[in-house]
């Protein structure tokens, strides 16, 4: 049954039984809607965890098994008297004002607030400012971090109710109330790319396509792959978690490559009506070509996102996860949905046609001269000169990698309009954000040894001395006094230079000389470690999911075009565009050139999961245009055996539609660039300068030079190799070949 599947039958049975695979895939969403507003928001999670087991989860690990320590989720509420006020903690009104508002949360009940801390009923000064107009109230949330972001809003309501109705500044800020904030914020910038980016990519089609029926078909391919990879997503998550930027990240890859693929697809149907093909034979033909090359597009993208997959963290297995979702439901969608409604539309796809690029619908063929054709020929009468400068270009937009550093956006990166971000500011003003967020020291070993005990209070002393850390640390020991917990507060945000210098001098030096010469065994766990252990192990898998990518790359091109030279180019020109984006970001984002004049925010880090990211995405989007490309191109050679003519004939047929398509992505990543959150300011930006970089410097002057330089020898493969598979040509109704993937030859054009 299988062996006759292919894009080109898919299509055919498609265009055959429209209503029934209509149906098919209107069912499939139906449901994917229902399981996505049943289940998908108790999948989700802010906490990244581990796979493996660096020091901060072999320390984190210990606290809860030999401790009993389960992690209590903490918020912490703030009051703070009126600005020109005289008011202290120490008068009446600001008593009253501060108990009664403790009693109000506590009255919640233990299943939703589980204890509290109040100076009035402890007379702990830690808790009140040094200029005694602040004082705060520790909260420990009922259960896990899905609990407590359940029962947040109920003491936020609270909170903001006093704040309304009292003199005194209240806020609150903590683990369950940032984790709201930042999903908050995600879903207003999911919101806020579909608004702009929708509309304008659909001003693009109408451009492309001329006719505005033509312009909706991309957007409901799309639509229909979002909503399906996010109700597959509601499903596998009984059985996974999955990061809370999932949903962003599946909007942002079904948008782009749903509209992608079918424009690819959509285009060369239409190309096949006007050169008189019956609506069957055009479907079939499409199906054979363009849909060929987007399932070998799609299977890149996917087998390149596995990589992301090796790395062993939840963020970057939910990610990839969504992304593969994504892509897997366009691709699936384009070669089966999309051909079923050109069946039922057929040349009415055409309708509602636009006055300006409606004029010249059905007038441009391949054969006809066009500006691609011109700047073609002008860039292969002077190949080396054009070369020469546009990768000049290229390496020159890549020099500021040098200087890039991996992070992490903390609390300091939120919009400044978060409550929760306003109550940081505030805590580590008068305090220290560090007692959210405090330095986690295991000590395991037998504590009541000399020189175990002397290093703990070494380390302590330390500690203290210390103007990194807040405050006299705390210490607990176990029951069978064999380990030990020092709590250290951390100032500043613990994604911040301040906390992970402070961190990593705990681990290389002070414990260490703390503890030479003992038996003990000595972790640091909590936030700053468990970003220093995520910004490690992303540095350790970066150079190894890399060498993946690269190799799978290299290995497909070389099966589906037949041809050595064809895959070392492209992972050339590949790593040419990943690099410039990625000096470009850092340029942006860590040196601030131009970040306030685009409305971005300037960090001191590249977000750690961003370059992988990339990196497995821009591979897998650059064979999109690169199979799209070199399949035109090797079809005209396979038939004249002319290199020169070949290319531009390539040129002449894609370029337009590899620009619009180029176009159309840019503006989604664009509208993803848009938000607040800035790892996906960074992700946006990057892949928007990317996939601008390959449609433009890379297809339109780097392959055209390189092709022209090398001649018959782009398809040189040698005789060892030939025992490769080889990916037929299909033939239409009328006979003729369609070779939109590689075909046999050698370098001698024979």
């Amino acid at each position: 049954m299988f062996k006759h599947l292919s894009p080109a039958s898919l299509a055919r049975t498609s265009a055959r039984h429209p209503w029934r695979m209509i149906g098919i895939w209107g069912l499939c969403l139906i449901i994917a809607i229902v399981l996505a507003s049943l289940f998908l928001q108790d999948v989700l999670t802010s906490e990244v965890n581990f796979a493996t087991t660096p020091e901060s989860k072999r320390g984190s690990d210990l606290i809860e098994e030999r401790l009993q320590m389960p992690r209590k989720i903490e918020e912490i509420v703030i009051v703070r008297s009126p600005p020109q006020s005289p008011l202290t903690v120490d008068d009446a009104e600001f008593r009253t004002a501060v108990e009664a508002l403790y009693d109000e949360i506590l009255a919640l009940g233990p299943s939703i607030v589980e204890s509290g801390l109040s100076y009035y009923r402890t007379g702990a000064e830690a808790l009140v400012s040094a200029d005694r107009r602040t004082t705060i109230v520790p909260l420990v949330m009922a259960g896990d971090l899905n609990d407590a972001e359940k029962h947040i809003d109920r003491v936020r309501a609270i909170v903001n109710r006093a704040d309304r109705e009292s003199p005194f500044t209240i806020l609150i800020t903590g683990d369950a109330s940032l984790s709201k904030d930042w999903m908050e914020v995600a879903e207003k910038d999911l919101r806020t790319a579909e608004f702009f980016g929708i509309p304008i990519a659909l001003v693009v089609l109408v451009i492309v396509f001329g006719a505005i029926v033509a312009a909706f078909l991309p957007l409901i391919i799309g639509g229909f792959a979002i909503l399906i990879a996010i109700g597959l997503t509601a499903v596998i998550g009984q059985g996974y978690e999955f990061s809370v930027f999932v949903t962003n990240m599946i909007v942002a890859m079904g948008l782009s490559l749903g509209i992608d693929y079918s424009l690819f697809i959509l285009s060369r149907y239409r190309e096949e009506r006007r050169r008189g093909m019956e609506k069957l034979q055009a479907i079939e033909i499409a199906g054979g070509t363009a849909s060929r090359a987007v399932l070998f597009s799609g299977i890149t993208v996917v087998l390149a996102l596995f990589g992301m997959l090796m790395v062993p963290m939840t963020l970057f297995r939910s990610l990839a996860t969504g992304a593969i979702l994504a892509v897997t439901m366009a691709v699936s969608a384009a070669l089966t949905l999309l051909p079923a409604m050109l069946s039922i539309l057929g040349d009415r796809i055409n309708s509602w046609r636009i006055p300006f690029p409606g004029r010249t619908l059905g007038r441009t063929g391949a054969g006809q001269p066009s500006f691609w054709d011109w700047a073609t020929r002008r860039v292969m009468r002077r190949p080396v000169l054009s070369l020469i400068l546009s990768v000049a270009i290229l390496m020159a937009a890549a020099v500021p990698i040098l200087s890039m550093e991996l992070g992490a956006a903390g609390v300091s990166t939120l919009p400044e309009s978060i409550e929760s971000k306003e109550g940081f500011r505030i805590l580590q003003e008068d305090f220290s954000f560090g007692l959210l967020t405090p330095a986690k020291i295991v000590v395991l070993g037998p504590i009541d040894d000399e020189g175990v005990k002397n290093g703990i209070e070494q380390l302590m002393d330390t500690i203290q001395s210390d103007p990194a850390f807040f405050g006299k640390p705390s210490l607990q020991i176990g029951p069978e006094r064999d380990i030990a917990l020092i709590s250290a507060p951390v100032m500043g945000d613990p994604t911040e230079e301040e906390a992970i210098r402070a961190v990593k001098a705990l681990r290389k030096t002070h414990i260490p000389e703390a503890f030479a010469g003992t038996e003990a065994q000595v972790f640091v766990t909590g936030s700053t470690a468990i970003h220093i252990d995520y910004i490690n192990l992303t540095g350790h898998y970066m150079p190894i999911v890399f060498a993946f990518v690269l190799s799978l790359s290299f290995a497909l091109l070389t099966i589906v075009f037949r041809s050595i030279v064809v895959p070392t180019k492209a992972i050339l020109m590949n790593l040419l565009s990943v690099g410039a984006a990625y000096g470009l970001v850092v340029l942006v984002f860590q040196h601030g050139i131009g970040a306030g004049i685009l409305g971005f925010q300037q960090t001191n880090a590249f977000e750690a999961w961003v370059p992988i990211f990339l990196f497995c995405i821009l591979f897998g989007l650059s064979m999109d245009y690169h199979v799209f490309l070199l399949s035109r191109i090797r079809e005209q050679f396979d038939a004249t055996r002319d290199n020169t003519e070949s290319v531009a004939f390539g040129l002449r047929t894609t370029g337009g539609i590899i620009t619009g398509a180029a176009l159309i992505m840019v503006i989604v990543f664009v509208a993803f660039a848009a938000g607040d959150l800035v790892m996906f300011q960074q992700m946006g930006f990057g892949l928007a300068v990317a996939v601008f970089l390959d449609a433009s410097v890379i297809r339109s002057v780097i392959v055209p030079s390189a092709m022209r330089l090398l001649g018959n020898r782009n398809w040189y493969l040698p005789k060892w190799l030939e025992w490769l598979p080889r990916i037929q040509r299909e033939k239409a109704h009328d006979g003729r070949p369609r070779a939109d993937m590689g075909q046999s030859g050698n370098g001698k054009g024979d």
